[in-house]
């Protein structure tokens, strides 16, 4: 594509004609975030409804090309911290690099390769003294946190502030059907996040949506909330919720039914969920 202005509603991956890493600018992060998308084939095992990668597939990532990755990695690094690039490219409030992201185009962890590509995101950080306060965050459906490489890759990215954020949209299995188009119990989901947050730096991330112009319902808020609060007294300890809505439109089947919460709603939820006594960052 012709290289534009990057902005929160364009996340289109191809940047300079690079494969396997982008710069966005991140309302979560605050700035520019690198991302590096291990999920060539548009790839992943859930199919969340509201997605935004283009042509989703099931499945698990392809095969990476490690040695491009670090190529084009440390091209990248190097260049979003020139200054040129930033006044060409990104908003001036938001020049900072905030973040290494491993997210792209599916599930991350379903990567055989997921940890060689840790260990390459580290070393180009590890060479660059400049860098050393950015952070590496791993965006997860948390399918795979429980595999001995996966977990001490995630384990590894603490070095570099590693944190791991762990989807959890809904309370309840058919909810979770419904965002996530996966068969998952609440049990399944919880242990998977005990098992990966004392050793990683953890936030659930949530996305609240309208559909047909509908926001979650009064029971659907509360299923979700109460398992947050179960989570909670499980004493499972995770840093908080990063709570969003829509900000680009869901390329999946139906997702043009699919819109942002309103202010007055997503601030009604954050209030509530910090009344559990978990901080709260919206974005």
């Amino acid at each position: 594509m012709t290289e534009t202005r990057l902005s929160f509603t364009d996340h289109n991956r191809p940047f300079f004609g690079l494969k396997t890493v982008y710069p966005v600018v991140s309302r979560r992060a605050g700035g520019v975030s690198v991302g590096i998308n291990l999920n060539q084939n548009n790839a992943c095992n859930w199919a969340c409804e509201y997605c935004q990668v283009p042509d989703l597939v099931r499945g698990k990532a392809a095969p990476t090309d490690l040695d491009q990755l670090e190529r084009e990695l440390n091209f990248l690094l190097d260049a979003v911290t020139q200054e040129t690039f930033l006044e060409t490219y990104v908003p001036v409030e938001l020049r900072y690099l905030k973040d290494i992201a491993f997210s792209g185009n599916g599930e991350p962890t379903s990567s055989d390769q997921f940890s060689g590509a840790m260990d390459i995101a580290l070393r180009a950080l590890e060479q660059r003294p400049p860098l050393h306060s950015v952070k590496i965050i791993t965006i997860t459906n948390g399918s795979h946190v429980q595999e001995p490489a996966v977990l001490r890759a995630l384990e590894n990215s603490t070095k570099h502030g590693g944190e791991l954020w762990f989807k959890i949209d809904r309370g309840s299995s058919e909810d979770i059907w419904q965002a996530n188009q996966i068969h998952l119990s609440l049990g399944q989901i919880q242990h998977r996040l005990a098992t990966i947050a004392p050793h990683c730096p953890t936030w659930i991330q949530t996305c609240m949506t309208t559909r047909d112009g509908v926001a979650p319902s009064t029971e659907e808020v509360q299923r979700y909330l109460d398992f947050i609060r179960h989570i909670k007294d499980a004493q499972i300890p995770i840093k908080g919720i990063l709570l969003y809505t829509l900000a680009r439109l869901s390329l999946q089947p139906g997702g043009t039914r699919l819109g942002a919460v309103s202010g007055t709603w997503f601030a009604d939820l954050a209030e509530k969920i910090e009344d559990l006594g978990v901080p709260v960052v919206t974005v």
